[in-house]
């Protein structure tokens, strides 16, 4: 088969397009053909060094496609039945051998290459808005990242559960797409010239001078002091990714002093680390998309040759929604 290997830590040049073997199932584990496979920041995380991993190693985590072999004592799944993941270890290939404990069924009728798209941002978005922070009517919610793969399904499922979200957004392009996803307020973080006092002006202008309940940052390092400075009192920052940069050692007297603050960093593992817990959120996720309810956008697909420029475009802060690539 074919796949994409992270030789060294490093760059999107790391990335090898090359032949390995094709994998076995083991116990518990199912065979499956990648139809589509998520690129995700923490794929860069663990290709760049930030996440301690092991070389070289067969990149991505998270994809769609269909079942074609079962290991030993695996029940509840069979040849032919499609499938998706948000925790499958080398999912950058043509083929990929999965523990079925992490893998979920895909509802009749959708497509593999929007099933891909769900698992892992989906999720996220379902445990931020659902139960780190669990969103009720009333609510002031400030969200990163607003026209990203996360920020366009975090704010469809805020502004279900009646919260009034304000996004920030680098170009009127993604401030579209922000507000068409059910964002009150677009706020162009680009335009600042100074984001940590220009951010909290603005929010506090649009809440009537108290913040917001809540900040969803998966930016990070330049989002931060921002964040902290936006939340009204006991309000909680929710930090579950660093795209920009991962955020330096915090005093807690920090959060004293903004209001007995909040503060969490929370990820996705610790939400679904039961197989009630991952079926209960990958059913609300993928069910919902299926209905029509909750709009997915993959912005972009490219070949699996092409992983590399798939990760300059993620870090380079040039998509919108979901990126994936297609074998």
């Amino acid at each position: 088969m074919r796949a994409v290997v992270a030789r060294e830590a490093g760059g999107p040049e790391v990335l090898s397009y090359t032949e390995l073997p094709d994998p076995e199932p083991g116990p518990g584990q199912l065979l499956v053909r990648v139809a589509a496979a998520g690129v995700n920041f923490i794929d860069t995380y663990r290709r760049g060094g930030v996440y301690p991993m092991t070389y070289p190693h067969t990149v991505g985590v998270e994809g769609a496609g269909t079942v074609v072999a079962l290991g030993e004592d695996v029940t509840g799944f069979a040849v032919g039945d499609h499938v998706a993941w948000h925790e499958g270890p080398g999912s950058y290939a043509e083929l990929v051998a999965l523990d079925a404990q992490h893998v979920v069924h895909v509802p009749d009728g959708m497509d593999l290459t929007t099933a891909a798209a769900l698992p892992l941002q989906g999720m996220t978005a379902h445990y931020l808005v659902r139960s780190t922070f669990e969103v009720q009517p009333g609510h002031d919610v400030l969200l990163h990242a607003g026209a990203g793969g996360v920020g366009l399904l975090a704010t469809q499922l805020a502004v279900a559960r009646g919260g009034r979200v304000l996004t920030t957004v680098s170009t009127p392009e993604k401030a579209a797409l922000s507000s068409a996803a059910g964002a009150a307020h677009t706020l162009d973080y680009a335009a600042m010239g100074d984001l940590t006092t220009e951010l909290p002006a603005l929010v506090r202008d649009l809440t009537d001078g108290r913040g917001v309940h809540v900040v969803y940052d998966g930016v990070g390092r330049t989002t931060f002091d921002a964040s902290l400075a936006s939340l009204r009192t006991r309000g909680m920052l929710v930090l579950f990714g660093g795209s920009s940069g991962q955020v330096p050692p915090v005093d807690p007297q920090r959060l004293n002093r903004g209001g007995s603050l909040f503060l969490t960093r929370p990820t996705l593992g610790h939400h679904t680390a039961t197989r009630e817990e991952l079926e209960w959120r990958a059913a609300e996720v993928l069910e919902a998309a299926a209905a029509g309810t909750l709009e997915v956008r993959v912005g972009a697909t490219y070949p699996l040759a092409d992983a590399a420029a798939a990760h300059e475009a993620l870090e380079g802060r040039a998509t919108t929604g979901k990126v994936l690539l297609v074998p």
